[in-house]
């Protein structure tokens, strides 16, 4: 038995971020449902003080 790469090596065909409708990134989580850059579907814009730019 294998210790599982031939399986592991087939988990890239699936999409997993598609266009977000608010920010228009191509950031939005299907699974998760939720958008990396904006925080879509969250009422505010997702932003954190260590990413603002200085």
């Amino acid at each position: 038995m294998s210790n599982g790469t031939a399986v592991m090596g087939k988990m890239n065909s699936k999409k997993v971020h598609i266009r977000c409708r608010r920010c228009g990134h191509h950031a939005y989580h299907i699974r998760e449902k939720r958008c990396a850059h904006c925080g879509f579907p969250a009422p505010r814009l997702r932003s954190y003080k260590w990413a603002k730019a200085k």
